[in-house]
């Protein structure tokens, strides 16, 4: 370039900037749009060349005037694409130190806890947060030093669309990376949202739970209930994910805590003597989740338990024989009888020394027609049937001692 050529665009930059200062909201805008029009995916270098070296005296103006308006400005996103133009330029140390410097995290943060920015502008805050997580170490401790985690596990908690939960979950990701002095927090911060009223937002946060968890080597007791709850939602994509979290967890020092949850979850308090519930009841009273989650924990256990024989005894000792007959007279939820029946049809062939009381407890007919296709043997049980089932008191302490006990 030319010095003419120089000289020419120096004075360009001059007029924009002293238009920018002079301009209201709608001068404003207006510039803003020619600015992403004319440089959007532009690198570090073709910036300071547009703006005649003095690119940051427009970004230092832009993230001044988003830090004055962003409660009320109806041009929030606008300006946060704007800022991305730097944020996203290649060699951007420069911009986004001065950024950092100009207060740009705690606007971002505000953003996300503040209650009126609309969620398109709160998901371009996270592509910004995003960019300054990915950009080291040092950037990540800094989003979490000025309290990072806790506002965009919120953000992800609370949010109502998928775009804006989706990128709170990427960037807490990010930062769980390469990032071992707050990765126990954020761990911690995403147990206390697993409990969010949002499907979606908990499918996110039991995806990015399993990451984490992978890279600890310990789990926290905290994470069982919320866990285990889960596996009463409705939701089969989250029930999935539930199961396949504590799958994970069963590697872990939690383990004896979350078998015991297990097999409480096969037996669900109810009042006393109260066996047959109608559909209209089950509504009402909210039993439908609670025998979906019955019936995703007697499939936990089944995966868990053909997994490996010795936790296949440890689920033994807990009483699970019994808990499973219990669930497998479950006529107001066939679904719970169908995974009941296939766990302890798991636990029958491994264990030859159960089978004889077992099949006392359910008959000879009935259990002749569990050993042909326990899948479907519930479709043979009558009312009677089931609520022998429901009251069984198998005794099996003794098993593996040697001394098979009968059935009380």
């Amino acid at each position: 370039m030319s010095a003419q050529e120089q000289e020419a665009n120096i004075g360009k930059v001059l007029s924009f900037l002293r238009e920018w200062d002079r301009g209201d909201s709608a001068v404003r805008i207006r510039l803003l749009n020619t600015f992403l029009t004319e440089n959007a995916e532009k690198t570090f270098y073709e910036l300071e060349v547009e703006f005649a070296q003095v690119a940051s005296l427009f970004l230092a103006r832009l993230t001044t005037w988003m830090r004055l308006t962003y409660r009320s400005a109806t041009s929030l996103g606008l300006q946060l694409r704007a800022v991305g133009v730097f944020l996203s330029a290649s060699n951007q140390d420069q911009y986004l130190t001065e950024f950092l410097e100009d207060g740009g995290i705690h606007i971002l943060l505000h953003i996300l806890s503040h209650s009126k920015p609309k969620q398109d502008d709160k998901a371009e805050a996270l592509r910004l947060l995003l960019i300054v997580s990915n950009a080291g170490r040092s950037y990540k401790e800094l989003i979490c030093e000025s309290h990072g985690v806790e506002v965009i596990a919120e953000c992800l908690a609370m949010s109502d669309t998928a775009e804006t939960q989706q990128l709170a979950g990427i960037v807490l990701d990010s930062l769980s990376n390469g990032n071992p002095k707050y990765q126990d927090q954020i761990y911690k911060s995403l147990i206390a949202i697993m409990a969010c009223p949002s499907a979606e937002a908990q499918q996110v946060i039991l995806h990015i739970l399993h990451t984490v968890q992978l890279k600890l080597k310990t789990a926290h007791h905290s994470i069982i209930a919320p866990v285990l709850n889960l596996l009463g939602s409705l939701h089969l994509v989250v029930q999935h994910k539930a199961i396949n979290l504590i799958l994970d967890l069963n590697h872990y020092d939690v383990k004896a805590m979350l078998l015991s949850g297990l097999v409480a979850l096969l037996r669900p308090i109810k009042e006393e003597g109260q066996h047959q519930i109608t559909e209209e009841m089950i509504m009402m009273k909210g039993s439908l989740p609670v025998f979906v989650q019955q019936a995703a924990a007697a499939k936990t256990i089944r995966l868990l338990a053909e997994k490996d024989q010795e936790l296949s005894k440890e689920l033994f000792s807990l009483g699970v024989i019994q808990h499973l007959l219990h669930v497998m007279g479950n006529r107001e939820h066939n679904d719970s009888q169908i995974q009941a029946s296939l766990a302890l049809e798991h636990f029958v062939h491994l264990f030859p020394e159960i089978r004889e009381h077992v099949q006392k407890a359910m008959g000879s007919i009935l259990f002749a027609a569990f050993m042909y296709k326990a899948e479907t043997f519930y479709m043979n049980m009558d009312g009677r049937q089931a609520e022998t089932l429901l009251s069984n008191q198998v005794n099996l302490s003794q098993v593996f001692n040697g001394n098979k006990s009968d059935v009380d």
